[in-house]
């Protein structure tokens, strides 16, 4: 599933986004409705004060989300259109633009800004299609109370790269001031487990079967 943003630009800059990326050979990729780049002065958004964002007309959505579900050339392409409507406007005016983006032929809605479960029953059920949910979901939503609302993914891409980044600034400062590598032997992969990241039987196989 890629963040393809708001397709690079305007509704034919969304075109060329969904074939090139299909042509990469993605299964899913999400179409946003919020307005990039800020204007001038605009307040920067932050993971935790998307209040700030600005959305782009529901009509130029659907003009970006129509062209998109035009330039699907491969059946099997899941296009989700994304929306942020739930953090800056009403329910109401939230469920009106999922209906007109559902109404475009797109798979799925990404919903961000999700509270509580009474707004994800009246969009679901306006929407008639899967829903995304993001990693921001309260922790009173449980994966069930999602899943029984028609939510058939939950992103939480953020986390494990975090943790990485984690790691190797702690592994990196450890090395950096002297400490041994030995003493890192608790917190990091066994070669075993590098091995099989890398495939390594799998390349010995080959090596083997096609090196002469």
């Amino acid at each position: 599933l890629v963040d393809a943003d708001h397709g690079y630009g305007n509704a034919l800059n969304v075109m060329r986004t969904i074939r090139e990326l299909e042509h990469a050979g993605v299964s899913a990729l999400t179409i946003e409705d919020t307005a990039q780049p800020r204007r001038f002065g605009q307040p920067d958004p932050s993971f935790t004060d998307d209040m700030t964002r600005e959305l782009i007309s529901t009509e130029e959505m659907v003009g970006k989300l129509r062209a998109a579900v035009a330039a699907r050339t491969d059946p099997t392409l899941v296009i989700v259109g994304r929306t942020s409507a739930l953090w800056i406007e009403d329910i109401e005016r939230t469920i009106a633009r999922v209906r007109a983006y559902a109404a475009t032929g797109i798979d799925a809605i990404f919903l961000v800004g999700l509270r509580n479960l009474e707004q994800l029953d009246a969009i679901h059920a306006a929407a008639g299609l899967p829903i995304v949910a993001p990693g921001g979901v309260p922790a009173s939503i449980k994966l069930e109370d999602l899943a029984a609302r028609g939510t058939r993914m939950r992103v939480l891409g953020h986390q494990p790269l975090a943790a990485a980044i984690k790691a190797l600034r702690e592994t990196y400062a450890h090395l950096y001031s002297g400490g041994a590598p030995v003493a890192l032997k608790d917190r990091i992969a066994t070669e075993n487990e590098m091995a099989a990241l890398v495939r390594d039987e799998k390349y010995g196989t080959w090596l083997r079967e096609y090196m002469r």
